[in-house]
């Protein structure tokens, strides 16, 4: 922790010094967003060289009287006296600067890919470069509070999880925990809001190239893969085998994962599946296990950090389908980060993500 914060009788820190790299794209502005109305944080640099000297009011009006911020360059120095720094980056930024930062006393959430796989060759495969600091991989925790929460609290460095892992994730692992389900007969079809391609002119992303239209993309392998089959592999304690096909949906935000799996009991009951997720995520405050039967909507977690569940048993088959929906901004990306950001600092779990989701 940086110095000259006071600190609660309770011996936690009172004001703890935020720095977001790349608070100019859709995750970092969610994450001033969140931060804002966070009891215990208070935001002091954000990075960005293209909007160099632009306030941030100017950029994003819905901050206009939250933030007397200006943007400065992605540099080590102004970032070196906050107690964490957020990483709202695309994948090969944050692993140039993190070494220093950490070297520095600086604690580091990692929204982008960076940190997330352990292989340092399978990172370079899918991402089609060296990694710049292989050495840091392997202390690097895995940021999905509901697998890895107690080690998240000696944290130096946190990879959060995507938007796609999230959702898929969440949905498969009570099965694998258990081994209910064949673990090589995997499949998860999701949908993502257009946000989910990040803050940048692309024809694809236009309103009037997504607007009335439906598609997949990334169907022959798409990035997020070795990240889910790494951390399913994990919960399932050996290899998992998963087809992953992501869908662009004509909407802002949101994601919508319908997974699919085989039971290894063919005649277990809906009730019983259904009461192994309910203890599962028991005590999980952002998991919200629906009752079987729903149908849940992308609109339900709008701006939410939560996730939103719910079980399905086709008729006549030995198949399971789970239902998952999360907001690929909040629980997808910045509100999961603060998430961890007060777990490793050892503030209660949900604190400044208590807003309820907007509908309509």
């Amino acid at each position: 922790m940086g110095e000259g914060h006071p600190v609660h009788s309770e011996g936690r820190v009172a004001v703890i010094s935020i720095g977001i790299v790349g608070a100019t794209g859709y995750t970092g502005v969610e994450l001033l967003r969140l931060l804002a109305n966070h009891p215990e944080a208070e935001v002091r640099a954000i990075t960005s060289r293209s909007a160099e000297g632009t306030a941030v009011a100017d950029l994003y009006p819905n901050l206009r009287g939250r933030y007397d911020l200006r943007f400065v360059a992605p540099d080590v120095e102004p970032l070196s006296d906050c107690d964490v720094v957020f990483f709202a980056t695309p994948h090969n930024v944050a692993m140039g600067m993190v070494p220093e930062l950490l070297a520095r006393g600086v604690r580091i959430i990692d929204l982008s890919a960076d940190f997330r796989l352990r292989d340092a060759e399978l990172w370079q495969r899918w991402y089609g470069e060296p990694h710049a600091c292989p050495e840091l991989l392997t202390e690097t925790v895995y940021g999905l509070p509901e697998l890895n929460r107690a080690a998240m609290a000696e944290a130096r460095l946190i990879a959060c999880a995507g938007c796609y892992p999230t959702a898929v994730q969440l949905g498969f692992m009570p099965l694998l925990a258990h081994g209910l389900v064949d673990a090589d007969r995997l499949i998860a079809s999701a949908a993502s809001g257009a946000s989910g391609a990040g803050r940048q002119a692309r024809v694809d992303n236009l309103l009037s190239e997504t607007a009335g239209s439906f598609k997949a993309y990334g169907a022959s392998g798409h990035r997020h893969l070795p990240e889910i089959r790494q951390i399913l592999g994990e919960v399932a304690g050996g290899p998992v085998s998963l087809t992953f096909v992501p869908h662009l949906l004509p909407i802002v935000r949101g994601i919508h994962a319908t997974l699919y799996s085989e039971l290894v009991d063919a005649d277990q009951e809906l009730a019983t599946l259904q009461q192994y997720f309910v203890d599962y995520y028991r005590d999980e405050p952002f998991v919200d296990v629906l009752p079987p039967g729903s149908h849940p909507q992308t609109r339900s977690v709008t701006g939410s950090n939560l996730c939103r569940i719910a079980l399905h048993r086709p008729a006549d088959s030995g198949v399971l389908v789970v239902l998952a929906v999360i907001d690929n901004l909040t629980k997808g990306a910045s509100g999961q980060a603060v998430q961890c950001m007060n777990i490793a600092l050892g503030l209660p779990e949900t604190m400044g993500l208590e807003p309820l989701a907007l509908m309509p």
